[in-house]
C-alpha cells in the first residue's frame, strides 16, 4: 500500500512555482452523525468529537507540509476508522439495512458535489477518460462511476494541463487521491453486521485477525496487484482499528487491566517502529507506505487511547474555549476533507500573485516569498477551507436530513443569543 503518492507518481516531481508535491492519500473523517447546533449535545462524547477535529486538523497539515513523522505522532487513519467503527456498532442496535442506508446517505451527497465539481474541471481541461491510455478504454470507461459510488477508486489523469497553468499539472490526481478513504469507508460500514456478528462470538481472533492478514498481504508475502491488492491492503491494515471501536462499544476493552493493555500495546508499537526502520517507503519514516507498521502502530496507539478514554459531556478546562471549532469541524468533517487537498492547491496561484504587486518587485523581496511560501499556503488554506464550508457544507445537513446551515458552530443564535448576552 503506498498512500503518499498515487500509483504511477513520483515522490521527488516538482511541479509548478517549485513547491514540492505534497502527499494525498492519507485520510481522514468519517461521515458520523453529526451534532446539532448547539453547544451542549446529550449523548455525544466530546472526547471523540475532540479526536475527531484533531485528526482532520493533522492531515490538512500533512497534506500541506509532507511531514512524515506525523504519521507516528497521530495516526489519524486508525483513530478515525476507530471512531467510525464504534459509533457504527452502537447504531446497529437499529436494522442493519437502514443503518447502512442511513450511512450510505449521509456518504454520497457530499461526494457528489465534489465529484461534479472535480470531473467539470477535469473534462473542461481537455481529460477523455474513453481516449486515457491508463484506463484501457473500453468498459474500463465505467470507473468513473467511482467518483458518485465508490466501490472502486477513481480514475484519474496525472497529468493535466501544464506546469505554467493556473493550477500544477498534478492537481487532479492531487484531488482524487484523498477518495481511497470513502471507498474503504463504505466496504467497512457494508460489512461492520458480519464483523459484529463474528466479534460476539470469537472477539479476540476477530480483533487480531486483520493484523495477521496485514502481515500476509501487507508485506509481500502474498502480493494482490491493482487497485483490488491497495482495497484489500486498506482494509486489513485499518480493520483492526476498526474492530478496536466495536470492541469499545462492545465494552470488552474495558475488561482488560489497563497495565496489560498498554504494555501489549506499547510492545506492538515499538515493533512497528522496527518494522518501519527496515522497510521504509519513498518518504522514509512515513508509516502510510510501510502497511505492517501503520497497522500495528496505529492499533497500539488506539488501544491507548480508548483505554484513557474520558466521557465528556462539555470539554473541560481550558479545552472548551475550542467547543465552537470542535462543533463546526465534526458537523463538516465531509467537507473538510473532501475539499482541503484540493483547495491546498488552490493556494499556489493566489499566493503567486504576491510576484506581481508593483511594491514587491525587489529581488529581497521575492526572495522573501519564496523562503516563505509553504507558510503562506499554511495561512492561506484555512480560509479557503471555510469558504468551502459556507459553499458545500449545508449539503451535509441535506444528506442528514437537517435544516440546511451555513456555519454550524453551536454559537446560539436569534433571541437564544441576545438572552445569553443580556443575562437574566
Amino acid at each position: 500500500m503506498t498512500h503518499g503518492y498515487p500509483t504511477g507518481a513520483s515522490a521527488d516531481a516538482t511541479p509548478a512555482f517549485g513547491i514540492p508535491r505534497q502527499p494525498v492519500a492519507e485520510m481522514p473523517p468519517a461521515p458520523e452523525e453529526q451534532p446539532p447546533a448547539r453547544r451542549s449535545v446529550p449523548g455525544r462524547d466530546r472526547y471523540l468529537d475532540l479526536l475527531r477535529t484533531l485528526a482532520l486538523i493533522r492531515v490538512v497539515v500533512y497534506h500541506l507540509l509532507g511531514w512524515a513523522w506525523l504519521s507516528i505522532v497521530f495516526p489519524s487513519m486508525g483513530v478515525m476508522f476507530a471512531l467510525a467503527g464504534s459509533l457504527m456498532a452502537r447504531s446497529l442496535k437499529r436494522p442493519a439495512l437502514s443503518v447502512i442506508r442511513g450511512r450510505l446517505r449521509r456518504l454520497l451527497p457530499p461526494l457528489w458535489a465534489f465529484s461534479a465539481v472535480a470531473l467539470t474541471m477535469m473534462f473542461a481541461a481537455g481529460w477523455k477518460p474513453s481516449k486515457d491510455p491508463d484506463l484501457g478504454g473500453g468498459w474500463h470507461v465505467v470507473q468513473v462511476l467511482d467518483y458518485f459510488l465508490p466501490v472502486g477508486a477513481p480514475p484519474y489523469p496525472e497529468h493535466l494541463g501544464s506546469d505554467s497553468g493556473l493550477l500544477d499539472a498534478s492537481w487532479a490526481e492531487q484531488a482524487a487521491g484523498p477518495l481511497w478513504y470513502l471507498r474503504a469507508y463504505m466496504w467497512f460500514v457494508i460489512a461492520t453486521p458480519l464483523i459484529l456478528w463474528a466479534f460476539r462470538r470469537v472477539p479476540w481472533a476477530t480483533l487480531l485477525a486483520p493484523l495477521a492478514l496485514t502481515a500476509v498481504v501487507g508485506t509481500g508475502i502474498v502480493t494482490i496487484p491493482g487497485e483490488t491488492g491497495n482495497a484489500v491492503t486498506d482494509f486489513v491494515v485499518f480493520g483492526g482499528c476498526w474492530t478496536l471501536g466495536i470492541a469499545h462499544h462492545e465494552g470488552v476493552l474495558q475488561k482488560v487491566p489497563r497495565y496489560l493493555a498498554v504494555s501489549c500495546s506499547t510492545l506492538l508499537m515499538a515493533f512497528g517502529l522496527w518494522w518501519a526502520s527496515g522497510h521504509h517507503g519513498p518518504d522514509g519514516w512515513d508509516l502510510n507506505d510501510i502497511p505492517l507498521a501503520q497497522a500495528t502502530w496505529s492499533f497500539g496507539f488506539v488501544v491507548i487511547l480508548l483505554q484513557y478514554s474520558p466521557s465528556w459531556q462539555e470539554l473541560p478546562g481550558r479545552l472548551a474555549r475550542y467547543d465552537r471549532l470542535v462543533t463546526l469541524s465534526n458537523s463538516r468533517a465531509m467537507t473538510i476533507y473532501l475539499w482541503h487537498n484540493l483547495l491546498i492547491m488552490l493556494t499556489v496561484p493566489i499566493i503567486d500573485q504576491l510576484y506581481s504587486l508593483p511594491f514587491l518587485q525587489s529581488d529581497t523581496d521575492a526572495s522573501a516569498i519564496t523562503s516563505a511560501y509553504t507558510w503562506l499556503m499554511f495561512l492561506l488554506v484555512w480560509p479557503l477551507i471555510a469558504l468551502a464550508i459556507l459553499a458545500f457544507g449545508w449539503i451535509e445537513d441535506l444528506a442528514a436530513k437537517r435544516s440546511p446551515r451555513l456555519w454550524p458552530d453551536g454559537a446560539p443564535r436569534g433571541r437564544a443569543k441576545r438572552h445569553a448576552v443580556a443575562g437574566p
